[in-house]
């Protein structure tokens, strides 16, 4: 009998994966429409359809991960069920983190006005840049999660038969210490990511207080829509923080004590971000915005056509 709690959860997990497959699934959905009608898609197209896919992927495994966890317990006896399980959750994250940084250096480059040479330069560069750093995020991923088969790991094990204590001590931890070990390794498109978001933030503040300046009223369209960018690069900024150091945590969980209550602090806690960033991205792109208010006129207009039932 599951408790209030474990109950709460699933319900919680279940509406995040719910929101973000939507979301996300209608930024792939859009984008992949208009290549296929026009035959033309862009760079930033094909990170925010590949995000938006990792993304889906990871709210999957997140939740099947939780229900699992709490309705079969016994299946994380299954060593072979759970390496898959954590291969596809590291690949998932890891691209998702990636590809993250991608589209925050893309907006940097694009948005961002510095003038310092190299910056100049890379913007010039912008397409081959981003393509690069695209196809060096992919292959990094998969590298990545084929070295959590087993027999990677193999030179790693300890295996001291006269030290019993010891071996009982080392097959409890190496799941939960390479998982740490790998989602590590996350940590330099981490560091990219807040750079550039920190430069464009720097950039947005700096526009902005020159346009304030020179503003003729104090409701000037351009600084409020400015004003808005920084707010939503902010909200970002906390949201991909929170999501990174709380993944980190949910990967050690098997190191702390209560892992259970970790695991579905921290699965809710991650789900929030590639949910919400999905909702994010759409408002903040003109054509996702577009096709997303396109759809809720339709949806608006299909439940005024319905004519209520009269028995």
């Amino acid at each position: 009998m599951l408790s209030t709690m474990e109950v709460i959860y699933i319900f919680l997990i279940a509406g995040e994966m719910t929101i973000g497959i939507w979301g996300n699934g209608f930024i792939a959905l859009v984008n992949c429409t208009r290549w296929l009608r026009r035959r033309d898609i862009s760079v930033i197209d094909i990170i925010l359809v590949i995000l938006a896919i990792s993304r889906i992927c990871l709210l999957c495994v997140i939740s099947l991960d939780g229900f699992i966890l709490l309705l079969s317990p016994d299946i994380y006896a299954n060593s072979e069920l759970t390496n898959i399980v954590d291969a596809v959750w590291t690949f998932s994250n890891h691209s998702s983190i990636c590809f993250t940084s991608c589209l925050s250096i893309f907006y940097l480059l694009k948005i961002a006005n510095i003038s310092h040479p190299f910056f100049l330069w890379l913007k010039l560069k912008i397409n081959r840049v981003i393509l690069g750093m695209f196809l060096m995020s992919f292959l990094t991923c998969i590298i990545i999660s084929v070295s959590l088969n087993e027999d990677f790991w193999d030179p790693f094990k300890v295996n001291h038969k006269e030290n019993i204590t010891w071996e009982f001590k080392v097959s409890k931890i190496p799941s939960a210490f390479k998982l740490v070990i790998l989602n590590l390794g996350a940590i330099v498109p981490f560091v990219l990511c807040l750079i550039s978001v920190l430069l464009l933030l720097f950039s947005l503040f700096r526009h902005t207080r020159q346009m304030k300046l020179y503003a003729t009223g104090s409701g000037d369209p351009s600084t409020e829509a400015h004003t808005r960018a920084i707010k939503t690069v902010m909200i970002f900024l906390l949201l991909f923080i929170i999501y990174y150091a709380v993944s980190l945590v949910v990967t050690s969980s098997f190191l702390i004590p209560h892992g259970k209550l970790v695991v579905m602090f921290g699965g809710v806690v991650v789900g929030i971000f590639p949910s919400i960033h999905s909702f994010i991205l759409i408002m903040g792109n003109s054509k996702l915005r577009g096709a997303f208010l396109k759809v809720l006129r339709i949806v608006k207009g299909f439940h005024k056509r319905r004519k209520p039932f009269v028995p």
